[in-house]
C-alpha cells in the first residue's frame, strides 16, 4: 500500500512536470490571443490575419496530403513486413531485419544530401514524391520493428489453428492477427502522422514550389517575413500544431492502450 505521504509526493512531482510541459503552450496561446504587434485588437482576429497573410490554407492542405499518403503506405507496408519477420522463417531474415534497424538509427540529416542528388537524377525534385517517398522509407523501418515485436508476441495457437483449417498466410494476417492488433496499429499510425507532419528538413531540401510546402516549412517562411511580429507568428504556430493535437486527442484512448498492452516487446 502506498502511504499518504508518498501519494502526495507523487502528485507534487507530476504537477511540477505538467506545469513545466504546459508552460510553453500557455505562453504561445497567450501571445496568439494577445494584442497585435501593429496595435490592432486582440483575440481570434490574429488567427484570421495569420491564416490570410501566411497562406496556411495551402500549407495545411499540402501537409494533410503528404501525411495521409505516408501514413497509409507506411502502415500497410509495416504490417506486412512485420508479419513476415515476426511469424515466418526465410533465408537472410536476420541480415535483412538488421538492415531495417539501420534505417531506424539513420537520421534524415545523414541522407538528405545524397538523397537529393538521387532524386534529382530521377527527375523527382520539387514533386509530391520527393517529399513522401523518403519519409515512407524512414517510417517503414520503425514500423517493421514495431509490428514485428507485436506479431512475435501474438498467440501462436490461434495461428496454428488457422493454418490447420487451411487459411493462407494472407488470410491469417488480415483476418486473424490484425483485428486484435488495433491498438498497436493505431499507435503506429499516430506516431508516423506526428513525425511526418513535423518533418522539416526533407521538404526544405526537396521542394521549392509554394504549393508543395508543408505546414512547418510554411511557418518557417512566415517567420522570415514577420521576425518582429511575434503575435502573428504565435498564431501561425497554433494553426500548424492544431491538426496534430486534434488527431492525438481523437486516438488517445487507443494510443495509451497500445502502450499499456506492450505493443513493443520481445
Amino acid at each position: 500500500m502506498i502511504s499518504r505521504r508518498e501519494r502526495v509526493a507523487n502528485y507534487v512531482i507530476l504537477s511540477a512536470f505538467a506545469a513545466f510541459a504546459l508552460f510553453p503552450i500557455v505562453t504561445i496561446l497567450s501571445a496568439a490571443l494577445g494584442p497585435a504587434d501593429s496595435g490592432g485588437t486582440a483575440g481570434l482576429g490574429n488567427f484570421a490575419a495569420a491564416w490570410e497573410i501566411g497562406h496556411f490554407g495551402t500549407y495545411l492542405r499540402s501537409s494533410l496530403l503528404v501525411s495521409g499518403f505516408v501514413v497509409v503506405v507506411s502502415v500497410v507496408l509495416s504490417i506486412m513486413s512485420g508479419y513476415a519477420f515476426g511469424t515466418m522463417r526465410f533465408r537472410g531474415q536476420s541480415a535483412l531485419f538488421y538492415l531495417f534497424l539501420v534505417g531506424i538509427m539513420m537520421p534524415s540529416e545523414a541522407i538528405a544530401v545524397p538523397l537529393y542528388f538521387d532524386l534529382r537524377t530521377l527527375g523527382l525534385i520539387d514533386t509530391f514524391w520527393s517529399v513522401t517517398l523518403p519519409q515512407v522509407a524512414l517510417s517503414v523501418a520503425f514500423g517493421t520493428f514495431w509490428m514485428r515485436a507485436y506479431f512475435r508476441a501474438s498467440n501462436r495457437a490461434i495461428v496454428e489453428a488457422a493454418r490447420i483449417d487451411g487459411a493462407s498466410s494472407w488470410r491469417i494476417l488480415w483476418r486473424v492477427l490484425l483485428p486484435p492488433a488495433r491498438p498497436a496499429v493505431v499507435t503506429l499510425t499516430l506516431l508516423v502522422f506526428m513525425w511526418t507532419w513535423n518533418e522539416f528538413l526533407i521538404p526544405l531540401i526537396m521542394v521549392t514550389s509554394e504549393s508543395l510546402r508543408t505546414a512547418p516549412l510554411g511557418l518557417a517562411f512566415f517567420q522570415g517575413q514577420y521576425t518582429s511580429g511575434f503575435t502573428l507568428l504565435a498564431a501561425g504556430s497554433v494553426i500548424v500544431a492544431t491538426p496534430v493535437v486534434i488527431f492525438y486527442l481523437f486516438l488517445q484512448r487507443h494510443f495509451v492502450r497500445g502502450l499499456l498492452q506492450g505493443a513493443v516487446r520481445e
